[in-house]
């Protein structure tokens, strides 16, 4: 299919630095470049993230949002005092 397409002069320079990295022409170039864009998500492999222990914790975690929202109170508290 034959179509005309305006490139901006960053997209420009990007494919041109494609076509010398990889021995393209021009259109092979413009084709790589949208085929490799529109499929990076779809060839993503799983994902994990490492994991550490952390030791026990050293408070209570079934009151964690108790601990939260005294710290709050604590820090507004000194900010009502402090006059801000």
């Amino acid at each position: 299919m034959r179509t005309t397409i305006t490139l901006t002069p960053e997209a420009d320079g990007l494919v041109r630095k494609l076509m010398r990295e990889r021995g393209l022409t021009f259109k092979e170039a413009v084709n790589a470049a949208i085929v490799d864009g529109l499929t990076a998500g779809r060839e993503s492999s799983s994902y994990s993230t490492p994991t550490f222990d952390l030791g026990r914790a050293r408070i209570p975690l079934d009151q964690a949002l108790a601990v939260a929202g005294e710290l709050e109170d604590e820090q507004l508290r000194r900010k009502a005092e402090a006059g801000k």
